[in-house]
């Protein structure tokens, strides 16, 4: 194999050389990742030793194409402290199996070692961030590039060389138990966290993943989960050509643009046809529109579930290959590709075509070059990555409502009562996809409270009730609790949060029946058709209001609830969605006045599931279409949250107020610009949104579309103004004929802190 480290050697030539060498058998060996990680090793004292299994399963493909989650840990896995590889043992067991591979293979092709990172990386040890929908509350994506070049580096250096990360699904169906994996339920919001996701982790030369602190990146999931018909998980998606077109392409467009190395394909059907046996998609699309030559994963399990239209294990994985799918993941039918071939379903060639993709991403990750890792140590647990991380939570924090000024805190509390489900249980604000924690790690919402609270203020705690329990019984402590305090804090919400001896999928959904006790009320396989608060958190808040105490609520929440029964109860509501390991720290510093509240509503929050759907850009009617029994608009919108102090708009203008569809197909611009002044008494950070509202264009358009937007601190009485540029991206459409393009129409141009109140001026795109 030495002649494949000799970088002189053009790498087409040395991934075809090996090609030619390669067996029937080899090269199927190659597309499948059927093992689980944990299943590869078992722990002897301070030591590891791969297993039968694993040796067999890299005897049986003459190599292996990569090994998924050698370092996941939580309850599906079983893995904790006592048996699992902790981040001073990553490297060493990395290498392990690495040079097991090498040295017991006819070619000794490396493995790839594929780890979870929706939301930080899911391993003992691995640092964890708020889940997506705070990231994308924070709309800040410069932050979150700097948060996954961080992460990059902590996985590199366990020895692993893939990282999947949920970055496109679009939230459009709220009832998802997997709605804290979006970004938002916004294209260009959504997009802008997948680009920094990839270059934050990848860096800006996507030919260049050689280094100790670059990972490739498979985006997932490809495409339009988040709009699965009544939110059940991996649903049909009830959507054509150009909601696929307008929603859900445009983050993976640009992940793919950034240089994504990968995608994973979703397990939904579009129209009839699923995603993993959609060549129009993962072909079509991905491949020949728009220039990605990276490799396509398959989600756990789901070429097997192919079965169901092709009747056997060998067609289809025939159908998957042909149709795009590169990468298996835990299924049985990529392991019948050699019989597929004999048996003529596949050609060889095609099956060449996938071998070429993932040898290709090996020899761009260096491992021909170098196949191990340094053993002296770990970038885990970095102090920067803590930081980070805690800027992280501070940012996605939204006040969603401050009557009378309620927030923050006094600075001299005499009594300050923390009451809640969600008050003081870390694993409730951390998401699904989590690992074990070590003991004493994190900040609950109550430890920051205690933490952060002024020398001399009384902190009682009471846990009240839980998530989806129907036992009232706590109330009355709680009352009590409030009874007399300055201001009662009640952390409300749901959970993620898996149990040890829970039921799993085959795929690490968790099982759940209809009535379940389980406190889990979100994640992967959790799906609600009632989007209230669960339980009798509702009868906990009244009766604590009842008290006459001030009440300020704390939402901890993987999906946008309605908040409608409590939102009269509570002078405050702070919305932290799963904020993580920092997050406790980062409540109570909003709460009291230490840090300010910057963050904005990537999601629309409705009133009630009744009311469904109610994303912010829905199609524009020629009427208005109403309900009689509740208002049609959310209950609080896109883009909405507030501040410490108030922000007014002033001084829209445009650069012209007219441009032809030539001009802007010739690349010319528009310039949008506004002035936006501080006009409280504290500083504060807004975030400026510009939206257009199109009309006679020839096809519907929406109520309103997001297309720029910009965060600016402001000290009280400072004036800033803010420029956008708008030109063909933002103003072309998907026309009549599915062509992306800039066509006459009316734009009105509006710009304010929410969808909702904004300042407008037009544009009249000209023929």
């Amino acid at each position: 194999m030495e002649k494949y480290k000799q970088s002189s050697v053009p790498l087409e030539e040395r991934i075809a050389d090996l090609l030619e060498r390669m067996t029937l058998t080899e090269k199927v060996g190659q597309l499948n990742q059927r093992m689980y990680g944990w299943d590869a090793y078992i722990r002897q004292g301070e030591r590891f030793e791969l297993t039968d299994a694993f040796k067999d399963e890299v005897a049986r493909g003459g190599g292996m194409g990569a090994l998924y989650g050698l370092f996941r840990s939580d309850p599906w896995s079983g893995v904790n402290y006592s048996n699992g590889i902790t981040a001073t043992e990553s490297a060493k067991a990395a290498n392990q199996v690495q040079r097991y591979v090498l040295e017991h293979t006819r070619l000794g092709i490396p493995v790839l070692l594929t780890e979870e990172c929706p939301h930080g990386h899911q391993a003992l040890d691995g640092t964890l961030l708020p889940v997506n929908l705070g990231v994308g509350a924070t709309w800040n994506p410069e932050l979150m590039k700097q948060a996954y070049s961080l992460m990059a580096a902590e996985i590199r250096s366990r020895g692993a060389h893939i990282g999947l990360v949920s970055a496109l699904d679009m939230l459009q169906e709220p009832r998802w138990g997997r709605s804290e994996e979006c970004f938002s339920e916004d294209p260009y919001l959504a997009s802008q966290f997948a680009e920094a996701a990839v270059r934050g982790m990848q860096g800006d030369d996507p030919q260049q993943l050689a280094g100790a602190n670059k990972l490739a990146v498979v985006l997932k999931h490809l495409c339009a989960q988040g709009a699965a018909q009544g939110g059940r998980n991996a649903g049909p998606a009830a959507i054509g050509q150009r909601e696929l077109r307008e929603i859900h392409l445009p983050a993976a467009r640009a992940g793919a643009l950034a240089g994504a190395a990968g995608f994973m394909a979703a397990y939904n059907e579009i129209d009839g046809v699923p995603c993993h046996a959609n060549p129009d998609l993962l072909t079509g699309i991905l491949r020949e529109e728009w220039g990605f030559d990276g490799i396509v994963m398959a989600d756990g399990q789901a070429v097997d579930r192919l079965l169901t239209l092709t009747g056997s294990y060998e067609s289809a994985a025939a159908l998957a290959l042909k149709s795009g799918v590169d990468l298996s993941l835990w299924d049985t039918a990529f392991s019948t590709l050699e019989e597929a071939v004999k048996q003529g379903l596949v050609k060889e060639e095609e099956l060449d075509r996938a071998v070429a993709r993932v040898l290709r991403l090996k020899f761009r990750l260096g491992l021909f070059d170098q196949p191990y890792v340094s053993e002296s140590g770990s970038a885990a647990r970095s102090p920067e990555y803590q930081a980070v991380n805690l800027q992280i939570a501070r940012e996605s924090l939204v006040l969603l409502k401050n009557k009378d000024s309620l927030l923050p805190i006094s600075s001299s509390p005499r009594r300050i009562a923390v009451i809640g489900p969600n008050a003081d249980r870390l694993y409730n604000q951390l998401g699904d996809y989590t690992s074990v924690q070590p003991e004493g790690s994190g900040t609950t919402v109550l430890q920051g409270i205690r933490s952060l609270a002024p020398q001399g203020t009384e902190i009682v705690h009471a846990l009240g009730c839980g998530i989806r329990d129907l036992s009232t019984s706590g109330i009355a402590e709680a009352v009590e609790a409030a009874k007399g305090a300055d201001v009662a804090v009640l952390v409300l919400g749901g959970s993620s949060a898996r149990q040890f001896g829970g039921d799993f999928d085959s795929n690490g959904a968790a099982i759940l029946s209809e009535g379940s006790p389980s406190e889990m009320d979100c994640g992967e396989g959790v799906d609600l058709a009632d989007l209230a608060l669960g339980g009798v958190q509702r009868e906990l808040a009244a009766a604590v209001a009842a008290t006459g105490t001030p009440v300020v609520a704390v939402i901890i929440q993987g999906r946008p609830h309605a908040l409608t029964d409590i939102e009269e109860l509570c002078g405050a509501i702070l919305c932290a969605w799963y904020p993580g390991t920092e997050g406790g720290r980062a409540v109570a510093e909003i709460l009291f006045g230490q840090g300010l509240p910057t963050g904005k509503l990537p999601v629309s929050l409705p009133r009630s599931s009744a009311q469904l759907p109610v994303y912010y850009n829905q199609k524009t009617p020629s009427r208005p279409r109403v309900y009689v029994d509740m208002p049609s608009a959310a209950l609080y919108p896109f883009g909405y949250g507030l501040s410490y102090t108030d922000f007014a708009y002033e001084n829209l203008s445009l650069s012209r107020t007219a441009i032809s569809a030539g001009e802007l197909e010739g690349g010319e611009e528009v310039k949008v610009r506004v002035e936006v002044t501080n006009t409280g008494a504290l500083r504060g950070t807004e975030t400026v949104q510009l939206y257009i509202q199109a009309s006679e264009s020839g096809i519907t358009r929406r109520f309103a579309e997001l297309k720029r937007f910009a965060k600016v601190m402001l000290n009280p009485g400072e004036r800033r103004a803010v420029e956008f540029t708008m030109g063909r991206e933002e103003l072309g459409i998907w026309n009549r004929e599915m062509k992306f393009a800039a066509e006459p129409c009316k734009v009105s141009v509006q710009v304010g802190g929410n969808s909702r109140d904004t300042i407008s001026v037009e544009l009249n795109v000209t023929a």
